[in-house]
């Protein structure tokens, strides 16, 4: 099979999926499900397919809008109407934005005891955090909230870790 990975749209691809998918929506639906023991994406992330994937010339990665080749695969299987459906959305919760009930939440984590004995964190950082959290350099890279970081991080410590010391 020819390879097509000196395309200017494989370059893309590459550069999507070694730089922006480290922080990416789609990586955290991979990953928080998984800490609760649900596989929810895990046929499209076995590397023989995504190698697969990546040999295919770009037109037939495009056809049709994309997700061709997937489609195409699954036509017989699924029903077309589950195949042709639109898009849906499901947020993860508060990734950027943190207000009200949900920001006081996040404070009373990482104001905690537990999170200050841990002494995992730059107080002075957390404590800028918290005074503006919709500051812009609060952001990350793809404008994800760094204090939701924080707190989901010493929430699962608290959670799972600090009842078995």
């Amino acid at each position: 099979m020819r390879c097509y990975v000196n395309t200017f749209l494989d370059q893309v691809w590459r550069l999507d999926a070694t730089t922006l998918i480290v922080d990416d929506p789609v990586k955290r639906v991979d990953n928080m499900p998984m800490a609760w023991g649900l596989e929810v994406r895990t046929p499209f992330l076995d590397h023989e397919l995504v190698e697969l994937a990546a040999r295919m010339p770009p037109g037939l990665k495009l056809k049709d809008g994309g997700k061709f080749p997937l489609k195409a695969i699954a036509r017989g299987l699924i029903p077309d109407a589950v195949i042709d459906r639109p898009k849906g959305y499901f947020p993860v919760p508060a990734l950027k934005y943190v207000r009200g009930p949900f920001l006081e939440m996040m404070r009373g984590i990482l104001t905690s005891e537990a999170c200050h004995k841990r002494g995992l964190y730059q107080r002075d950082y957390v404590d800028k955090l918290l005074a503006a959290p919709e500051a812009p350099e609060h952001f990350t890279r793809i404008n994800g909230s760094k204090l939701w970081h924080l707190a989901l991080l010493e929430w699962w410590l608290q959670v799972h870790v600090d009842p078995h010391e």
